[in-house]
């Protein structure tokens, strides 16, 4: 019963710690992305900060989150009636993380490829560096949001799977 109290609690503790590396991998990735690039036919200089776009903005924040809250889900035991609300959090965070990837793929994808209909121009052939961070942070996020929905998953289950003292007890 130890052994496996303690496999349970390692595979939640590396699932939890693993998503808060992700989830602050692509936070700092995507904050400290910026470039500075001449546009030589039209002679004037262009900058891209992720501060520059309210959806690259919300990617940040959310992440962050994720990362703090992975943090913190990890002081909260399994056996502790906190736990059913970890669970309901883990939802919450999911949402938010595929919600903040929604946000900065679109972003991304018009940086890349613009949008012919509106008569926009992609910028990632201007500023490669700054997509390229933007990439790799979605990746890092990306990454993120599945461990999260894999540890709310291993956390339903072993929240729901009943214990040995309960299977040995008999059935009135």
């Amino acid at each position: 019963m130890a052994s496996t109290s303690m496999i349970t609690n390692a595979v939640r503790v590396v699932l939890r710690a693993v998503t808060a590396a992700a989830a602050g991998v692509a936070a700092v990735v995507m904050a400290t992305s910026q470039e500075m690039s001449d546009v030589f036919v039209f002679g004037f200089q262009m900058e891209a900060k992720f501060q520059y776009s309210p959806s690259l903005v919300f990617f940040v924040i959310a992440n962050a989150v994720a990362c703090a809250y992975s943090l913190l889900a990890l002081i909260v035991p399994l056996e502790s009636p906190a736990a059913r609300f970890v669970l309901m959090a883990d939802v919450i965070v999911g949402m938010l993380l595929s919600g903040a990837i929604g946000a900065a793929g679109a972003v991304s994808y018009l940086g890349k490829n613009g949008n012919s209909h509106a008569f926009w121009q992609p910028i990632c052939g201007l500023v490669e560096t700054f997509c390229q961070h933007v990439g790799g942070a979605l990746i890092s996020s990306l990454v993120a949001v599945i461990l999260c929905f894999l540890a709310l998953v291993y956390s339903i289950y072993t929240l729901t799977k009943p214990t040995s003292s309960t299977e040995s007890q008999p059935q009135p």
